[in-house]
């Protein structure tokens, strides 16, 4: 059995390894140590997270999934989270949350048939309930967010995202170069609404 910790953040201006402190104190205390680490900035809301695949592609069965709370793992609409649910059944791996007491057992084992299959189903049934809560909260969350902007658009405070002006200042010098928009796309990454923005901005010709 392998403890594969799993640290997430939403955003890279959040730090997806504030808890890993708390996940190897947890560990020591039983006296496990975790065999790996995958982090990443994704949203929990989506599946589209490349080190949680790769933690469960590198699972073995009876492998511990170990996070700190249970909406690290998921914010997930309910398909999503049965999708995700299956593939840690196929793959045998067990959850096991900090968040989530009932799971704890299962990082030890030790118990007997009988108590191992009856904290499984009780922990199921926790894990499906505090997935419940997450997904609700961000949606709860999303729903106080735009109505917060509707209201300031509606009293003319709303203005967006703050510009990134050391950028916007390099692309606008680029585009008065007269560099073609493709290369400047490629270069920099920047979005083709972005350099039609600033192109704009400077009255300068579309190009391609």
């Amino acid at each position: 059995m392998f403890i594969r910790a799993y640290l997430r953040a939403s955003t890279v201006e959040q730090d997806a390894k504030r808890a890993k402190a708390d996940l190897e104190a947890f560990a020591a205390e039983r006296g496990l140590k975790i065999a790996a680490w995958y982090t990443e900035n994704e949203s929990g809301a989506s599946l589209a997270r490349p080190e949680l695949f790769r933690l469960l592609s590198e699972c073995h069965p009876g492998d511990i999934l170990l996070t700190e709370q249970v909406d690290r793992l998921s914010r997930l609409n309910t398909s999503d989270w049965e999708r995700l649910k299956e593939e840690l059944r196929q793959r045998r791996v067990k959850v096991v949350a900090l968040d989530l007491p009932t799971s704890w057992t299962m990082a030890t084992g030790g118990e007997d048939d009988f108590t191992a299959r009856m904290f499984e189903a009780l922990n199921g049934m926790m894990l499906d309930m505090l997935a419940a809560i997450a997904r609700k909260d961000y949606i709860d969350r999303r729903r106080r967010q735009a109505q917060g902007i509707a209201k300031a658009r509606e009293d003319g405070r709303y203005r967006g995202r703050p510009e990134d002006e050391q950028r916007n200042a390099a692309l606008m010098k680029m585009l008065r170069s007269s560099q073609s928009w493709s290369s400047i796309l490629a270069a920099t990454g920047a979005s083709r609404s972005t350099l039609a923005r600033l192109a704009k901005r400077l009255q300068v010709p579309t190009t391609t």
